[in-house]
C-alpha cells in the first residue's frame, strides 16, 4: 500500500517554527479554508468538517484517524463511544480535553466508516501539518494503526509499534492503540495505561 510521507508541506522549512512566525496563521484561518475545501471525494457526503478540538496551545496533541458518524453529526472528534474512552485515558493522567489538542488524518467521513484512502489522506494531511505547526506540542500521540501509518509514512502493525517512541519532525511522538480497538479487545488496554504513563512522564521533562 502506498502511505502519505512524513515530510511537511512542500517548499517549508522542516524545522518547527518560532512563536513569532507560528502566529502569522491562525487555527481559525484552516478551518475557514477547509470549509470550501473540494480536494477529494470525502467532501461530497460529509455533514459537517471535522477539524480538531482542545488548547491551541496543547503541549499534548493526539491524532486519530478519521470522522465517524456521531462526529459528522456534531463537527468534533471522538465523541461517541471511542472518545469516551479516549477521555478516560486523557484523565489518567490527570489531564483534560481542554488540556489537549485532538485531530484526525482526514477531516471528512468517510462512508461506511472505512479507512481513509492514500489519497484522500495525502489531500488532507497538509491541512494536519499546518494545524500542528500552529499549535506546536510538544509531544504527539497517534491512535490506531491508520494514523501511525500515514503520519509516518511506514506499514507497520499496531501491536508491534504501540510503546515505542519515534520522530516526526522533531517532535516525539508516541502510538498506541485507538479507542475502538479497545472496544472490541478490552484486554489490552492496560497496554494503552501504560503509553499514557510513558506520556505523561515524557511530557514532565519536556515541560522542564
Amino acid at each position: 500500500m502506498d502511505f502519505v510521507p512524513r515530510s511537511l508541506p512542500e517548499g517549508k522549512d522542516e524545522s518547527m517554527p518560532d512563536p513569532a512566525s507560528a502566529g502569522v496563521e491562525t487555527l481559525d484561518a484552516i478551518r475557514q479554508e477547509l470549509a470550501e475545501c473540494g480536494g477529494c471525494v470525502l467532501c461530497g457526503n460529509r455533514n459537517t468538517i471535522v477539524f480538531g478540538t482542545g488548547n491551541p496551545r496543547a503541549q499534548l496533541m493526539f491524532v486519530g484517524e478519521a470522522p465517524g458518524a456521531e462526529e459528522d453529526l456534531q463537527g468534533k472528534p471522538f465523541v461517541g463511544a471511542a472518545g469516551k474512552r479516549l477521555d478516560r485515558w486523557i484523565e489518567s493522567i490527570n489531564l483534560t480535553r481542554e488540556d489537549v489538542y485532538i485531530a484526525n488524518i482526514v477531516k471528512c467521513r468517510p462512508p461506511g466508516n472505512r479507512v481513509p484512502t492514500p489519497e484522500e489522506a495525502r489531500s488532507c494531511m497538509p491541512y494536519l501539518i499546518r494545524q500542528i505547526r500552529i499549535i506546536r506540542p510538544k509531544l504527539l500521540c497517534t491512535l490506531g494503526l491508520t494514523a501511525l501509518n500515514y503520519m509516518l509514512g511506514v506499514d507497520e502493525r499496531i501491536t508491534k509499534a504501540r510503546g515505542r517512541w519515534r520522530d516526526w519532525n522533531g517532535i516525539p511522538l508516541l502510538p498506541t492503540y485507538h479507542p475502538a480497538f479497545i472496544l472490541r479487545d478490552p484486554s489490552r488496554e492496560k497496554e494503552v495505561f501504560e503509553d499514557f504513563k510513558d506520556l505523561a512522564s515524557r511530557l514532565l521533562i519536556a515541560e522542564a
